[in-house]
C-alpha cells in the first residue's frame, strides 16, 4: 500500500505533482539537487494554494494542512522509505538516467519508481534500474498544470507488472485524477495529439491567418479548452516544447517537424512564463 510519496524535481511540474498528493493527506518528499531549490518548489505550491484561497476553493486551514505534508530535501537518499517515487526532472536522457540509477540504489526494495516523462520510452528508462525492480517501474504522465488538470497517462513498460499498473491506477483515482492506460510508444497519447495541434496553430500564425491571441480565443470559445494553446505553451516552457518536438520528429518524421516559431523563441530566450516572455509578455520573470 502506498502511504508515502516522493517527487524528484521541484520545478513547476514536480511541485504541482507533489501538491496533488500532499493535499490528499500523503506525506510527500520534494527533492531536487539542493535544499534551496526544493524549498523554492514548496514556495511555488504556496502561491498555487493562495490562488485557490482567493477563489474561495480552500481555506487557510486547508493550505496549512497541505503544506505540513510537504518535506523539501536536497538529498535523494531521504526518499529511501517512500512507497512511490515519481521522477519529474528535465526531459533529457542523461539527467533522467542518473536520477533513476540513484533511486534504484537508495530506495527500499518495495518502492515503485515512476517517471513523468512526456516522450521517452518507459521500457528504455526502465533499463536504468536493476532487473528485480523493472516490474515496479512505470510511467505516470501528468497533464500540465498538474494541480488542476485531471488526466494522467499510465504507461506500463514491457516488463511492468500488472499489479504495479493497477496499484498506481487506484492511487490516482484516490487523489481525484483520471488515469488513462496508454501503450509505451514515443509521445504516448496526449503529446502526439497536442503537438499536432500546436504545430498547426503555429502555422496559422506564420501564414498570417490569425494572431496568436485569436488562436487562443478559438481554443477557448470554439473548442472549449480552459486556456488557449499559446498561453499553455508559455506555461510548459518552450525549451521543453522544443525538446519533445525533436524526440517526436526523430521517431515519426515530418508530421512532428519542430516549429520554426518555437525555435526562434528558444533562440531569443523567450521561454515562456518562467523567463517573463514567450508568445506573450508577462512583465517580469515568474
Amino acid at each position: 500500500m502506498i502511504k508515502k510519496v516522493g517527487v524528484v524535481g521541484a520545478g513547476m511540474m514536480g511541485a504541482e505533482i507533489a501538491l496533488c498528493f500532499a493535499r490528499e493527506g500523503y506525506p510527500t518528499m520534494l527533492n531536487d539537487i539542493s535544499l534551496e531549490i526544493a524549498e523554492n518548489g514548496k514556495k511555488k505550491q504556496e502561491k498555487i494554494l493562495d490562488k485557490s484561497i482567493s477563489k474561495g476553493k480552500i481555506t487557510e486551514e486547508d493550505k496549512a494542512k497541505t503544506l505540513e505534508n510537504v518535506h523539501p530535501t536536497g538529498d535523494i537518499k531521504d526518499l529511501a522509505d517512500c512507497d512511490l517515487v515519481i521522477e519529474a526532472v528535465l526531459e533529457v536522457w542523461d539527467v533522467k538516467k542518473s536520477v533513476h540509477e540513484n533511486l534504484d540504489k537508495y530506495c527500499k526494495a518495495e518502492t515503485i519508481i515512476a517517471t513523468n516523462t512526456s516522450s521517452i520510452s518507459i521500457s528504455k528508462l526502465a533499463s536504468c534500474v536493476g532487473a528485480e525492480r523493472k516490474g515496479q517501474f512505470i510511467g505516470t504522465h501528468f497533464n500540465s498544470p498538474a494541480s488542476v488538470m485531471k488526466l494522467v497517462e499510465v504507461i506500463p513498460g514491457l516488463l511492468t507488472d500488472d499489479a504495479t499498473a493497477e496499484e498506481i491506477t487506484e492511487l490516482l483515482d484516490k487523489i481525484g485524477k483520471v488515469p488513462v492506460r496508454v501503450k509505451d510508444v514515443v509521445g504516448f497519447g496526449l503529446n502526439r495529439i497536442f503537438h499536432c495541434m500546436y504545430a498547426e496553430a503555429c502555422r496559422l500564425v506564420e501564414e498570417g491567418v490569425c494572431s496568436a491571441e485569436d488562436v487562443d480565443k478559438i481554443c477557448k470559445y470554439g473548442l472549449g479548452h480552459p486556456m488557449g494553446i499559446f498561453a499553455l505553451l508559455d506555461i510548459t516552457g518552450h525549451d521543453l516544447n522544443l525538446e519533445v518536438d525533436e524526440i517526436l520528429f526523430e521517431a515519426y518524421g515530418d508530421r512532428f517537424r519542430p516549429s520554426p516559431q518555437i525555435q526562434r523563441l528558444v533562440d531569443s530566450g523567450r521561454l515562456g512564463r518562467k523567463t517573463g516572455a514567450g508568445f506573450y509578455d508577462y512583465g517580469e520573470k515568474k
